[in-house]
């Protein structure tokens, strides 16, 4: 009876020291961080992929109703390709970018919390830290231009789809359809040269209902709504980085004081 009962004590010892060993690797885990993480690569993966066919769409409408000859639309071409590529380089950067903010809040975390006593950090450490604040900041201003720049497609096909609502209207049934018009050339995205430039009337309704408008202009919805998750992402690591920045540098004076 005597063995049964210290091997009842041993038993429960062992799952406690199982439980409070749990808990302090779940204490380690930089939750900011990883919630950050997810969020960054939800957002940029809407971001790069829906922009990068609602570009394509882009293209295909202007060839097809508003720009008949090539080299009224060529530059705007080679631009759309040029910024293809860049969303290409985009999601590469920011999915090492975000695995390696990661890794470093599983760092400073495990530093700011102090999971094992002898865990000590170093002056290249802390400037490791800081510069991943600084540039994380630089990307999070960035990224509010991208946000902006990546409302204005949304905003030139809700226009385009309000006018198409408009001749779809009674109100619409008392005047001249011809009256109607959506001319493309006053946004700068094709030359005032280039031919037809607008569409008015059936042809802009037939133009509404095409599926490229369609898909282009809820994909170019979900790509803004991606840019605004990366864009509270980056603060989230904003926050995450200079929190536990600003411990680990206090600690360290803390540590260096306590020296002398």
């Amino acid at each position: 009876m005597e063995t049964t009962s210290e091997d009842n004590q041993e038993q429960s010892q062992d799952k406690k020291g199982c439980f409070e060993c749990c808990i302090k690797c779940l204490g380690g885990v930089p939750y900011a961080s990883l919630v950050a993480t997810i969020l960054c690569f939800s957002g940029v993966a809407l971001f790069c992929g829906c922009g990068h066919v609602a570009l394509t769409g882009t293209v295909t409408i202007l060839e097809n109703h508003f720009s008949k000859t090539f080299s009224d639309h060529a530059m705007l071409t080679d631009v759309v390709q040029l910024m293809q590529y860049v969303i290409y380089g985009i999601a590469s950067f920011f999915f090492l970018y975000g695995i390696i903010l990661l890794a470093e809040g599983f760092y400073t975390t495990r530093a700011v919390k102090e999971l094992r006593s002898e865990f000590k950090t170093t002056a290249c450490g802390r400037c490791i830290s800081g510069m991943f604040v600084f540039l994380t900041y630089i990307l999070g201003v960035a990224w509010l231009g991208v946000f902006g720049f990546s409302a204005v497609p949304v905003f030139l096909f809700y226009n385009m789809w309000s006018t198409c609502a408009a001749l779809r209207s009674p109100v619409a049934n008392l005047t001249s359809e011809d009256s109607i018009c959506i001319d493309v050339r006053q946004y700068g995205v094709i030359p005032w040269t280039a031919t037809p430039g607008k569409a008015c009337g059936a042809t802009l309704s037939d133009i509404c209902d095409t599926s490229e408008f369609y898909l282009s202009y809820h994909l170019y919805i979900v790509a803004c709504a991606g840019a605004g998750a990366t864009v509270i992402a980056l603060l989230i690591y904003m926050m995450a980085t200079t929190y536990n920045y600003a411990v680990l540098k206090f600690k360290s004076r803390e540590a260096c004081c306590t020296k002398f």
